[in-house]
């Protein structure tokens, strides 16, 4: 009898010299699992769209992608199909082809369309970088452009994002090509030619920062608090709010409150927040990350959720799941920005956002 517990011992020990053999790896903990039912979908609880901007790709080859948009959302933005290079890839000829399937896939299951985005600084043809003309030229490029995507989805796309990202993070205006080439006011005419083509289309300018820098958010609102003054036609502005988890709550109340009071329609834009900020090759999502992004997650959602009625246009996220998010090929890292993880299941930060809507 007094043999086995030298036996044990003797298991015990080989134990403990195959665990330190194998590296003695503690097992990465798992974030809590949501605990919202399965029957309740953000598309049923919020009292305004919720929306994500969407991969064409993967909306026609992933079928568990395919299943979260058309089930979560009732609205969507094309992540990529309809910028200019995408959609207007040499003068003479526009590719329609992946911005009319979103365009009908948001018919059949009854959700809006927003439109992203008419001009940008980025996503240009070379036909356009290399384009050789005077003044008048390039105006009429731009009009032309403009005029032709938004008239082929009138009636189709509820809103448009006519020019995006034209400040600086100083605040100064972005020395884009549009601004070398047409001055400053280039920005006033984009809307006035977007809304010549269809208007019934809501119009937003949209641009990032507004939660951490105040001076690039004081230039944005003084444009379109101008725009709006001239009369120009414009009735949004878009928040990308592409945050962290280092910007403070009181910093995301500040931009969409700030934003609001213009008396414009707010629009997260493109929301997702990141969890990774140094950027840290070994990083994993603990759950104490986890709890922290649903604690993010709901602060921002509730801010926007005290907004006027009438003002709240909705909320994108930037894609649907971790497995598609922009931040890890502009990190080179690890992160984990969406409500959805890399096999397109709720996370807590998904119950962030549902508490917040409850």
């Amino acid at each position: 009898m007094k043999s086995l517990p030298v036996l044990v011992f003797c298991i015990l020990l080989l134990m403990q010299c195959s665990n330190k053999e194998s590296g003695d790896v503690a097992p990465v903990p798992t974030p809590t699992p949501p605990k919202t039912p399965p029957s309740t979908t953000l598309r049923q609880v919020a009292p305004f769209p919720m929306g994500a901007a969407v991969n064409i790709n993967l909306l026609k080859t992933r079928a568990a992608y395919l299943n979260v948009v058309k089930t979560e959302y009732n609205s969507v933005t094309a992540e990529n199909a309809m910028k200019f290079g995408a959609v207007h890839p040499s003068e003479t000829v526009y590719n329609w082809t992946d911005a009319d399937y979103l365009v009908e896939f948001a018919q059949q299951n009854n959700a809006r369309v927003h439109g992203h985005t008419l001009i940008w600084y980025k996503s240009l043809p070379s036909w356009v970088t290399n384009y050789q003309g005077n003044t008048a030229a390039w105006e009429n490029l731009m009009k032309t452009h403009i005029q032709t995507v938004v008239a082929h989805f009138k009636g189709k796309v509820a809103a448009w994002d006519v020019v995006n990202e034209a400040f600086e993070d100083d605040g100064q205006l972005r020395n884009s090509i549009w601004r070398q080439k047409l001055g400053d006011d280039y920005i006033a005419r984009a809307f006035e030619y977007a809304h010549q083509a269809d208007p019934e289309a809501l119009l937003f300018y949209n641009d990032y920062g507004h939660e951490y820098s105040t001076t690039k958010r004081t230039a944005i609102l003084g444009l379109v608090n101008s725009l709006k003054s001239r009369g120009i036609p414009i009735h949004g502005i878009g928040l990308q709010m592409h945050t962290s988890s280092t910007i403070s709550n009181t910093n995301l109340a500040n931009a969409i409150n700030t934003a609001a009071q213009t008396g414009f329609k707010v629009h997260l834009a493109e929301l997702d927040i990141a969890m990774n900020r140094d950027a840290v090759a070994t990083a994993t999502f603990t759950p104490a990350l986890a709890a922290a992004q649903k604690d993010k997650y709901k602060a921002v959602v509730q801010a926007f959720r005290a907004l006027p009625a009438a003002q709240r246009y909705g909320i994108t996220t930037w894609n649907v799941g971790d497995a598609d998010t922009w931040v890890r090929g502009y990190c080179s890292c690890p992160d984990w920005p969406l409500p959805f993880d890399e096999n397109y299941q709720r996370k807590p930060a998904y119950d962030g956002i549902v508490e917040a809507l409850q």
